[in-house]
């Protein structure tokens, strides 16, 4: 049962074949048995999730449910739950009980869908392999010994290793496509303003954007569709109304114009990844799309120019961890000034303290034009580029990654080949545009990732075009040894 999708799930709640109470206790049961191996959960809600299945169950015996009533589904640490503990990965935040429902939460209760838990992330969403976690590294369910990617690794390794059939993630350069490439799932980042921020802890708030993970486009799509659409508590929020996304999965590739960045098929990506990205395209020449090569001249200033614009907004958000209303505080402080030092460098880990660092020269008088004018004015053009491409195509199709997955630790003493790892997904946050990325093979036992972008709001082309390569291969169906 536990590798079916979500409307194969659904369909089995609907015809009484397993009822939520049964199905929860089964990805409970799973949790406890794997997740010593991988750490994808922060905390594990068991007792909450029993209840709320039991309500769903309820729901669909009077068939009051929807086609999501008792589906379970995994919520990163960063979206706000009440009564549960919400830590960011931070032990800034280890003590804190959120007094709210993020709007993503909401939405996906009053779904009738059931909390497993909180997954492990990057802390504060920073980072590109889920080593910064104050909990501890999410492991790679493919490989133990390599990362499953960041900041949503947890989350991408629970969906993986089917100790979820789906979970929640954000976005700010890649935090959901990149590790739905390291573990061999789908992800989607939607348009910025697609989906609530409301509740979820900001990182660069021009940047972030929550999304979700399944195993595939079609699961996304269902899901899309309680997530999405305007929120009046979110002043980001687009107030253009969302489709219902499972409407259009099905529609003809025919005509698709497919564009292949001249960037992103260069030495630094793997060989292994450019041959499954050139055979995934002659799938969709078979469903009767052209391709045309385009051209994203800005892709190398987008990893400076992001590096600037999200440490500079982090600088600016995390101010308010200060140990004064909530959150981790110092022992005995000697006076405020004290107490503000202390809390803070007890409470942040190395990579939020350097990206606070970073954001706060840049944002600091008589460097403020120098870097962070400038990196804004670089993300226009960056936007300009997409603004150009996608006058002569549909979608563009490239690589997630330039490489699979790396080993843990192999790359912590190198922020900069790090910070490499999201080349080809950053200006997709800087645009504002929708991404997603779908497994396209494997190397050395490991997954890689295709990455598709689309135009602003565009989801459900996006989601219609995956769907139409995954109706066409297996790679979305495979399951790593052992889960």
């Amino acid at each position: 049962m536990f590798t079916k999708s979500i409307a194969e799930l659904s369909q089995a709640l609907q015809t009484k074949k397993i009822s939520s109470h049964e199905l929860t206790q089964m990805y409970l049961e799973r949790i406890k048995q794997f997740d010593k191996k991988l750490n994808s959960f922060i905390t594990v809600t068991e007792e909450h999730a029993l209840q709320a299945a039991k309500k769903a169950d309820v729901q669909l015996a009077i068939g009051n449910a929807n086609i999501l009533t008792g589906i379970p589904v995994a919520q990163k640490d960063i979206f706000c739950t009440q009564g549960v503990k919400t830590s960011c990965g931070s032990k800034m935040l280890d003590n804190f009980i959120s007094p709210y429902d993020a709007t993503v939460i909401k939405r996906f209760n009053a779904a009738g869908m059931v909390m497993l838990g909180k997954t492990n992330m990057d802390e504060f969403a920073m980072g590109s392999s889920n080593e910064n976690s104050y909990y501890g590294p999410v492991k790679n369910p493919w490989n133990l010994e390599y990362v499953p990617g960041g900041s949503s690794g947890g989350s991408a390794a629970a969906v993986a290793a089917n100790l979820a059939p789906a979970a929640t993630g954000t976005d700010t350069g890649g935090s959901i496509r990149q590790p739905a490439a390291f573990c061999g799932i789908s992800g989607i980042k939607p348009t910025y303003g697609r989906v609530s921020r409301y509740g979820m802890i900001a990182f660069a708030s021009s940047l972030d954007q929550g999304g979700l993970f399944a195993k595939s486009a079609e699961d996304l799509a269902l899901l899309l569709n309680v997530i999405a659409g305007f929120d009046e508590n979110d002043s980001t929020s687009a107030t253009i109304a969302a489709p219902y996304y499972a409407t259009t999965l099905n529609n003809s590739l025919k005509g698709l114009r497919i564009g292949l960045p001249k960037e992103f098929f260069n030495e630094a990506l793997d060989k292994d990844i450019a041959n499954a990205i050139q055979a995934a395209v002659k799938v969709y020449e078979k469903l009767g799309a052209t391709i045309h090569e385009i051209s994203l001249p800005r892709t190398s200033l987008s990893i400076p120019a992001y590096y600037v614009i999200a440490p500079a907004e982090c600088s600016s958000n995390l101010a308010r961890f200060d140990g004064v209303r909530y959150g981790h505080r110092c022992d005995a402080p000697k006076d405020l000034e004290d107490l503000y030092k202390r809390s803070r460098s007890e409470g942040f880990g190395k990579e939020v303290t350097r990206r606070i660092m970073i954001g706060t020269y840049a944002l600091s008088a008589g460097y403020f034009d120098a870097y962070y004018l400038k990196a804004q004015k670089i993300r226009r053009l960056v936007a300009q580029d997409f603004h150009e491409a996608f006058k002569s195509v549909d979608v563009i199709l490239g690589p997630t990654t330039p490489s699979p997955a790396f080993k843990l630790g192999e790359k912590t003493s190198d922020p900069l080949s790090m910070y490499l790892s999201d080349i080809y997904t950053i200006a997709v946050n800087l645009a504002g545009l929708p991404g997603m990325s779908i497994p396209a093979g494997f190397t050395a036992g490991l997954p890689i990732g295709m990455q598709l972008i689309g135009n602003a709001f565009g989801e459900a082309k996006l989601l219609n075009i995956a769907h139409g390569y995954q109706k066409e291969t297996d790679w979305h169906t495979k399951t790593p040894e052992g889960f």
